[in-house]
């Protein structure tokens, strides 16, 4: 038998014992795998809302309150004042609510000047875009769909029938099912005409997005929040951190006690297989070759563990993910740590067994029954 078949073959002679230890580290590999890619997709799925199409930040209250996005409404003149405020291009005010529409008792209305949607990164799918201080209406495509409205059809928003004039679509999940119209007619909804929820900013060509932030905040940071890329992924960061402090630490268990099952796996199989040892000694096996083969065996284990674990990690996030409003993105790296990780797991759980293995006497291994 070649010493390729000795590593492939014996690890699974102790199928129970190999299969407790596959199980062990596949655990960690699957808490390893979901975790990056739940990750990688809050941060994606962040990182579109906070840029908004062609919006390189965004301008919100500074306090907490209790408008769509969970900050206070800002004065509507704020918008002026960030447009003056050097390095800025374009600004759009937005107001965004919850009120009823349709059927729905709650739903989200977003009011914004109808030349700033290419900023909202949506794109007209049918019909046109609402004007300005109209009785119009575009609707998000799963809105539409969800409630079997199309173009020329009336809805009622907050007890007012609205024209539906145009179907739009947008690769931000939160604005699918969304509905908007002018931003003075939100003003009206609500009653406030001089407040505003947030203001989409882009910068002139040339000039740094994050520079022209720190020149607002400098100017403005006691009565607003600059909502950067930059700064907010550092905020997402620290509550990531924490997810994957607990996640890791899950995982980290899992992958011990996998490793302390590999192990005793290892170490069984050398027990069983010393006499094998002995006869491998005696006809010329180096100590380096038996160690090899021996940490080769630990291997094959957590690099299938890694597969299994890679697999199930991957189809758990990818059914499991839209359904609680997260879309996974799996990247690359992800597998390459676990299986990185795997390895190590391998090399450190097998090298013990190994060692023991290479100290066995070749002439006391030969009498052993």
């Amino acid at each position: 038998m070649s010493f390729l078949k000795f590593i492939l073959k014996n690890p699974f002679r102790r199928k129970n014992s190999a299969i407790l230890a596959i199980v062990g580290i596949a655990i960690g590999i699957i808490v390893i795998v979901a975790l990056g890619g739940i990750t990688n997709g809050l941060v994606n799925t962040f990182e579109d809302t906070i840029h908004a199409g062609g919006a390189d930040f965004q301008i919100s209250g500074k306090e907490t309150g209790d408008s769509a996005y969970g900050t206070d409404t800002i004065d509507a003149s704020w918008t002026d004042r960030i447009g003056n405020v050097s390095g800025v291009d374009e600004v759009y005010p937005i107001y965004v609510v919850m009120t009823p529409i349709g059927d729905d008792f709650r739903n989200l209305l977003i009011g914004i000047d109808p030349a700033g949607t290419t900023m909202a990164d949506i794109s007209m799918k049918e019909g046109r875009i609402f004007e300005d201080d109209a009785d119009e209406v575009i609707l998000g495509e799963i809105y539409a769909e969800d409630n079997d409205y199309k173009v020329g059809d009336n809805i009622e928003v907050d007890g007012k029938d609205f024209e539906v004039v145009g179907i739009y679509e947008t690769g931000d999940s939160n604005m699918a099912g969304g509905v908007f119209t002018s931003i003075s007619k939100v003003g009206e909804i609500m009653d406030d005409e001089d407040s505003i929820s947030n203001i989409y900013v882009k910068v002139e060509k040339g000039e740094d997005a994050q520079e022209v932030a720190d020149r607002i905040d400098e100017k403005y940071g006691d009565n607003i929040t600059t909502i950067t890329s930059i700064m907010e992924m550092e905020q997402m960061a620290d509550m990531l951190n924490m997810l994957q402090a607990s996640t890791w630490a899950i995982s980290l268990l899992a992958i011990i006690v996998g490793g302390l099952g590999i192990i005793n796996t290892m170490l069984m199989s050398v027990f069983e297989r010393t006499r094998e040892i002995g006869v491998l000694k005696a006809v010329g096996w180096s100590n380096k070759r038996i160690l090899g083969m021996i940490v080769g065996e630990s291997i094959v284990i957590t690099l299938v563990s890694a597969v299994i674990g890679s697999v199930v990690g991957f189809l758990a996030c990818t059914l499991l993910g839209p359904q609680m409003g997260i879309e996974p993105l799996f990247t690359p790296k992800i597998f390459i740590q676990a299986f990185a990780i795997a390895i190590i797991v391998g090399i450190v759980g097998g090298l013990y067994p190994a060692i023991k293995a290479v100290k066995l006497p070749p002439t006391e291994a030969l009498r052993y029954e």
